[in-house]
């Protein structure tokens, strides 16, 4: 991770996840955003590697900079950081593409490490954002008996889209086109009833494919 971006609006959380990131990613630069429109045009000057994105920001929700960032700079990690562990705020997030969430309650290091996991491809997600995940999945399990339907292709592609790996990595790794590898991606985020990559992790893990203990 070379460029960061935080966009709080509160200047001592941004301060604080300035300095969180600087303490994951040692190196990084951290820009801060205050507004919608002020991550627009500092994303437009150079494209985060990762955003920590507030869902509460004076012109709009960070759910909408969520997709636009997930549409135009695909690469970028976005992570929601915020004080809300609802699913009102959860789940919309996660649709719109974000790839982690986490809660400003938590110690500075505990941040800093679930940061850090995103290199061994785990979302990042607080613990309580986890098993609050877990228990919405474990009680649709009807729905989420599609799982036995993946072909062996589908669970070895689901185990790469859960270690962080994009479209074209998981074609090379796959050894196929990267229109055969989406169509894998799109078959198993049918059958598993999910929207994004953070959903797609959570369910790796619970099918034993990948390890997720932040």
């Amino acid at each position: 991770m070379q460029d960061g971006l935080v966009v709080e609006d509160l200047a001592a959380s941004a301060q604080w996840l300035a300095r969180v990131l600087g303490e994951a990613f040692p190196g990084i630069r951290a820009r801060v955003a205050e507004t919608l429109e002020d991550a627009r045009h500092a994303a437009r000057a150079q494209a985060p590697d990762i955003a920590l994105i507030d869902l509460d920001l004076p012109d709009g929700s960070g759910v909408d900079l969520i997709r636009e960032f997930a549409r135009a700079y695909p690469a970028c990690h976005c992570v929601v950081t915020t004080i809300y562990a609802d699913d009102r705020h959860l789940f919309p997030a996660l649709r719109a593409g974000a790839q982690g969430y986490l809660l400003k309650d938590q110690p500075t290091e505990r941040v800093v490490a679930a940061l850090r996991a995103i290199g061994a491809g785990e979302p990042p997600l607080s613990p309580a954002i986890a098993q609050r995940l877990l228990r919405v999945f474990g009680a649709e399990q009807p729905a989420l008996a599609e799982d036995a339907r993946l072909t062996p292709r589908e669970r070895e592609t689901l185990t790469l889209i859960a270690k962080g790996l994009r479209l074209p990595e998981v074609a090379q790794q796959l050894g196929v086109t990267r229109h055969t590898a989406a169509g894998f991606i799109k078959a198993i985020y049918r059958k598993l009833n999910i929207n994004s990559r953070a959903e797609a992790a959570l369910e790796a893990a619970r099918l034993g494919l990948v390890r997720t203990d932040l």
